[in-house]
């Protein structure tokens, strides 16, 4: 049985799936979206504690504003999925999404090697139309778990799967040291967001608990225990920490808003930033490591003085604006450390362990005991990505840099009618989304030509090179330190003004946010 055919998919109805199917909506595309719901994350990977972790203005489509916009709390899981929802159905997106149905795979009706582009109508050396009028992915679908599969052909398919969830992240252990000689329970925290809350408090309470990580999940699981093991009979739960970040406990450092530093234009003007010209290498070699680095210690002098990370061994080898640098700052909850002060909730510094029958045993001959070990150690994106994507592309996921070279944070150069949405972070990922959402719409509606291949693979590698320079953990394609600069470029090339102010001091000054970008 012939596919059927349309124009677009749209794999993945989370923040990224919504906002490319608004931006597409004259289309008429597809989305299919494996689970019941929309939201992504916030729908599956969510804890009861889980919040957001800005202000609602920061994480707000720049046409759809929060109700109430101006409260300056973070907003519950629950309320992001209720803004979501609202934004979804004001915009009529719901009609678009196919739910329980579920992409398994996708086949190219290219010729394959050399001639992908030429096959497409493109000259030698360039990208080509992404709506090209014919058949161009076959993308094959699960629905509501059945054995049947059902095919349909598209021109142009847009990934929206994201980098969470899904497929985690197990360790590897050495033979006989693994998960199947303790005694006790393991399990990842995608297992624990599925849990509804009096099943979570039951395998939390008066239970040893060891939690492996020290990111954003692994610290509110932490806290969450802690605070079902109450009383006498509580038992405390131990973080196995084995790379430390920074973690700040609110927007402000010694009284000043902690946009100041880094989300202005006036501050990304001191970091590193791709395609700059001559002027500004010099100006930035000249005075930006001098410049980064007293303004990261005036920062980490603030979280040493308002946070017991010394007193824990909690206090990083590396400066702040690595962290910032790779979006892996995360907001510390606010009785966390009161927690820890009761002895509800201990560290272990550790970079290699394995379990033994009653716990876990660390390199260096220490044991702890355990009833419950919780990984909290993040999702495999890449192999997400790479289940269902075809050869030879599915090879073009690899790369030296470890990094998917997208132009624009969404095409790639050497793989045809296809985008990327959802795979670049910053301070709102949903703001970014929303962004690469509209330049790929118009892209999509021929309001402007991308660049030659080359070009394109060029200016990729010199992004991996200015997060490389700019910070260790650069795999995980962040551009929170010029993320203004990224956003003038997709401005520029949709033929928008990328100066967004109304005044030049604010222009310098303020920070800015999906409302800015509201044309």
């Amino acid at each position: 049985m012939a596919p059927s055919f349309s124009k677009i998919a749209i794999i993945g109805a989370g923040v990224s799936g919504i906002a490319a199917a608004k931006q597409l909506a004259h289309h008429e595309p597809i989305v299919f979206e494996a689970s019941d719901s929309i939201g992504g994350v916030w729908s599956h990977c969510s804890y009861g504690s889980t919040r957001l972790q800005s202000a609602r203005r920061d994480y707000e489509f720049s046409d759809f504003p929060w109700p109430d916009r101006e409260d300056s709390g973070f907003p519950s899981h629950l309320e992001v999925l209720d803004y979501l929802t609202s934004y979804a159905r004001h915009f009529d997106v719901l009609k678009r999404v196919r739910f329980n149905s579920k992409v398994v795979e996708l086949r190219f009706f290219g010729s394959g090697g050399e001639g992908e582009m030429a096959s497409l109508g493109a000259r030698p050396g360039e990208y080509g139309s992404l709506l090209s009028g014919r058949p161009v992915w076959e993308v094959a679908v699960q629905t509501n778990n059945s054995e049947n599969i059902q095919l349909y052909a598209f021109d142009f398919v847009v990934v929206c799967i994201g980098k969470y969830g899904d497929v985690p992240i197990i360790p590897v252990f050495p033979e006989k040291k693994g998960p199947e000689i303790f005694e006790g329970q393991v399990l990842h925290t995608i297992d624990y967001c599925k849990l509804d809350k009096d099943a979570a408090s039951d395998l939390l309470k008066d239970k040893k608990v060891a939690v492996i990580g020290y990111k954003k999940s692994a610290i509110d699981l932490a806290l969450e225990c802690a605070q079902a093991n109450q009383g006498p009979e509580g038992k405390p739960c131990t973080m196995v920490v084995r790379t430390l970040h920074w973690t700040v406990p609110h927007y402000w450092v010694w009284g000043l808003p902690f946009f100041l530093f880094y989300s202005t234009r006036s501050s990304q003007f001191l970091h590193e930033r791709p395609n700059q010209n001559f002027l500004k290498v010099l100006l930035c070699s000249l005075f930006s490591p001098l410049v980064k680095q007293a303004v990261s210690k005036f920062i980490e002098s603030y979280l040493l003085h308002k946070l017991p990370l010394e007193k824990y061994g909690l206090k990083p080898d590396h400066p702040f604006v690595e962290d910032y640098a790779s979006c892996q700052m995360a907001i510390m909850p606010e009785n966390f450390f009161s927690e820890a002060d009761k002895g509800k909730i201990e560290f272990k510094r550790s970079s290699k362990w394995w379990f033994w029958e009653k716990g876990i045993e660390f390199d260096d001959n220490s044991k702890i005991e355990a009833d419950v070990v919780v990984l909290a150690t993040g999702y495999d994106g890449k192999k997400k990505l790479k289940a269902i994507m075809p050869e030879p592309f599915r090879s073009l996921l690899e790369y030296p840099s470890g990094l998917m070279p997208l132009y624009r944070g969404t095409i790639h150069p050497l793989i045809p009618n296809m985008g990327f949405v959802g795979y670049v972070e910053s301070v709102s990922n949903l703001h970014s989304s929303e962004l690469r959402s509209i330049w790929l719409a118009r892209l999509v509606d021929d309001k402007f030509k991308l660049p030659g291949v080359a070009k394109m693979l060029e200016r990729t590698l010199k992004e991996v090179e200015v997060m490389k320079r700019t910070t260790r953990f650069y795999k995980r394609n962040c551009i929170s330190t010029y993320s203004i600069n990224h956003s003038d470029e997709i401005c520029e090339e949709m033929g928008w003004t990328a100066w967004r102010k109304k005044t030049w001091l604010s222009e310098a000054f303020s920070p800015y946010g999906s409302q800015d970008y509201l044309n």
